[in-house]
């Protein structure tokens, strides 16, 4: 990153997504440059418009699908020049009852949410480790801090990140380059749409775009959206296994 603690030039992964353009839109505000990636190319540039207009940055658009059998590192391995900053907010949260009747339906959930992020990371990081510097933020989620029957599939992928991220932040601290977790709870996007989320628990992709740009310039290790969820998982991490195995939640 530069050195005048400015963001500089920042990746953004899943640009589409409602949280993703959240994102690319604070890091805009900062006055950073954006390379937004993603598998959609109608709404990736239309994003990418919206994101000039508003805010005067340069931005220039990736095509990238983690489903390819590299997870996008190809992307990773192209960018030119690489980015200062990237942050991996691609995810599907599937359906639980279709993952554990479809075998298809489970793989991809897992491998949206862990296989592809998580090779296209490491790409990325093999960049960031050569050079000495630069932040790469991860956005996982609370669910994969403990297995749950409503969601274990997606919870499972996101437990997977989630390590992959933590094991990666410890091989990097020597480096100079640095790797932070975002943990957001419930958001309402559109991949939410429909559920009963509860309003005192439910963030806005805003929210999580706050908590990703203060991460990145504090170099966090790991973030919690909304900060009550850490206490919140916590206490579902301590409650004791012949307990648990009787809740539904």
């Amino acid at each position: 990153m530069p050195a005048n603690n400015d963001i500089g030039l920042a990746l953004v992964l899943g640009a589409t997504s409602d949280i993703g353009r959240a994102i690319a839109l604070g890091l805009a505000r900062e006055g950073c440059d954006l390379q937004l990636a993603g598998r959609d190319p109608a709404r990736l540039k239309a994003e990418a418009d919206d994101i000039r207009v508003r805010t005067g940055v340069a931005v220039t658009e990736h095509a990238c699908d983690v489903l390819n059998a590299d997870g996008g590192a190809g992307l990773a391995e192209a960018l030119d020049p690489c980015p200062d900053v990237a942050v991996c907010v691609v995810g599907l949260l599937g359906d639980q009852q279709a993952s554990e009747r479809d075998g298809s339906a489970a793989q991809l959930v897992m491998w949206t949410n862990y296989v592809g992020p998580a090779l296209l990371m490491g790409a990325l990081a093999a960049r960031f480790e050569a050079r000495g510097s630069g932040v790469l933020a991860g956005v996982s989620s609370v669910a994969g801090d403990r297995g749950r029957a409503t969601n274990y599939v997606y919870g499972s992928a996101k437990a997977g990140f989630t390590a992959f991220l933590s094991g990666l932040r410890n091989r990097l601290a020597a480096s100079g380059a640095h790797v932070v977790t975002v943990k957001p709870g419930f958001v309402r996007t559109r991949m939410t749409e429909g559920m009963r989320l509860p309003g005192p628990l439910t963030g806005a992709p805003e929210e999580v775009a706050r908590a990703v740009v203060e991460a990145i310039r504090r170099r966090r290790d790991v973030v919690y959206v909304r900060r009550v969820w850490r206490a919140i998982m916590l206490a579902i991490r301590l409650v004791p296994e012949r307990l648990f195995k009787r809740l539904r939640i």
